[in-house]
């Protein structure tokens, strides 16, 4: 079966009292409801629209629908398979950032984690995870440059190297 890929703009929203700034969303899909919740409190204090799924099963519905500017996600699930998870919001949501945040370093190993724009292993400081967080989408502002010489396949969407900007 062949998926139709999309690619994904990131939308802007601005939050509610404030005009000209943007309020980025992130999508946090983690199976344990008490890091969802400390993840929705963390991110909100810091600036962002925090939506949270708990079930692995919904969540390419639910980028679809609400159109999130980041993920991050749990990779060990119990209900569902987190790489093949990231491999397909890879293939729909072309340019949509994926931070893979879990308790088990040893998926980074796993080829299908290249994927992912972000790797940061779980632990009680965020400090990393908020910093790639924000690294992330300070890039996604800016635009990708495709240099001039550059074959034609390579110059596409789909090419992998254009995955790491």
């Amino acid at each position: 079966m062949i998926k139709e890929a999309r690619s994904f703009s990131v939308p802007t929203r601005e939050p509610e009292g404030q005009t000209g700034e943007t309020m980025s969303t992130i999508l946090i899909m983690d199976e344990n409801e008490a890091i969802r919740m400390l993840y929705e409190d963390v991110f909100s204090e810091e600036g962002y629209k925090v939506i949270a799924c708990g079930n692995p099963a919904g969540l390419m519905e639910l980028i679809s629908g609400r159109r999130p500017n980041l993920v991050v996600m749990e990779v060990l699930l119990k209900n569902g398979d987190g790489l093949e998870l990231l491999q397909d919001i890879s293939s729909t949501f072309r340019g949509l950032p994926v931070v893979l945040c879990t308790t088990c370093p040893a998926f980074k190993e796993d080829l299908r984690s290249l994927a992912a724009r972000g790797f940061v292993v779980k632990g009680s400081n965020l400090k990393e995870l908020k910093a790639v967080i924000r690294d992330l989408l300070e890039a996604k502002a800016l635009p990708c440059p495709v240099p001039a010489d550059l074959p034609e396949y390579m110059a596409q969407e789909s090419f992998p190297w254009k995955k790491a900007f």
